[in-house]
């Protein structure tokens, strides 16, 4: 039966040290029209209600920045991707910074309580900083650290002070208490861009992740499909595409941390598409498009809206 679809706008950009990835859903829908499509007239679509005027507030804890308006944003996705999925259908989340990515995972659980949640995180980035760790205290680099409720206390460099650290435990029970996701159940592609706090985790918790190299000489379909066998206790899977996990060299700038050496658009299409393959999938999300620092126009925004365009002819057909 195909699966009704239902896309999710959430324009924030509160999470991230750099504005303007609330303008990317928008620069995505502009992708859009000027390719002559009819994609986003095809769907329902919600709206998230914002709180980017906290951008504004000087009064901040430089460990866990707007940690209290992340909160609330991350609570609200939340609500929605329940919703949805309690209602039988298929969110497609279109975000602008990474930290949304907590409030999509708690959604998925609250909505699944009783079920095992896989991650396939498609970035160049590991986020799984907390603010303990943070070197720059922007929680768009912290969003797995929440979901697997682990602050990483052993590599800490940050002196908390009591308040974020009380919104920060908030923050780790939206949608249901404690963890959402086992460590375990989390997989990474194209992460190359690292710190050492985020090593370390991923060294203990044993956290796979397909570089671009490997990907590469292996096969693409190898690599998903033995990502799909490590998830196969997993009742569902959320994948999340952070569009800094292309090559910035190759497609474009315009997004709040580019990295060179990364995927190319069709490799992401395929990435999802075979993951879509399993029939677990629950949810998309898409993020980190930044049409203000695109210099070659609206690049990245069209180049995001070519792999969106094509995973949902897959989440259809299933």
């Amino acid at each position: 039966m195909m699966k009704e679809i239902k896309i999710i706008k959430n324009r924030s950009d509160i999470g991230a040290g750099t504005r303007g990835s609330d303008m990317g859903v928008d620069a995505i829908e502009i992708a859009a029209i000027n390719k002559k499509s009819n994609y986003f007239d095809s769907f329902d679509f919600e709206d998230v209600i914002t709180e980017n005027e906290s951008i504004y507030n000087k009064v901040n804890n430089s460990f866990a920045k707007r940690i209290d308006s992340v909160f609330n944003q991350c609570k609200r996705l939340s609500n929605h991707v329940k919703v949805n999925l309690q209602e039988g259908k298929f969110p497609i989340v279109l975000s602008g910074d990474h930290s949304s990515a907590l409030g999509t995972i708690s959604g998925i659980k609250a909505a699944n309580p009783n079920k095992r949640v896989g991650v396939v995180w498609i970035d160049a980035h590991g986020d799984l900083h907390s603010p303990y760790t943070s070197p720059s205290g922007n929680i768009h680099g912290m969003p797995l650290s929440a979901a697997i409720s682990d602050d990483n206390l052993d590599c800490q460099i940050n002196d908390v002070d009591r308040e974020t650290s009380e919104l920060w435990e908030r923050m780790k029970n939206i949608g249901t208490p404690g963890q959402k996701v086992l460590p375990e159940d989390i997989i990474f592609f194209g992460v190359r861009d690292t710190e050492e706090p985020e090593d370390k985790q991923m060294e203990k918790y044993g956290i796979k992740n397909y570089m671009v190299a490997e990907v590469r000489y292996r096969g693409l379909d190898v690599c998903v499909n033995e990502a799909l066998d490590k998830l196969s206790v997993c009742d569902v899977i959320y994948v999340s595409f952070d569009v800094d996990s292309m090559d910035c060299d190759m497609i474009s700038y315009g997004t709040g941390t580019p990295v060179p050496k990364g995927f190319d658009q069709h490799e992401i299409i395929d990435i999802i598409n075979g993951l879509l393959a399993s029939n677990k999938v629950a949810c998309l999300e898409f993020v980190e498009v930044n049409p203000l620092l695109d210099f070659k126009g609206n690049k990245m925004a069209e180049t995001a809206f070519e792999v969106l365009e094509e995973v949902t002819k897959k989440v259809k057909s299933l």
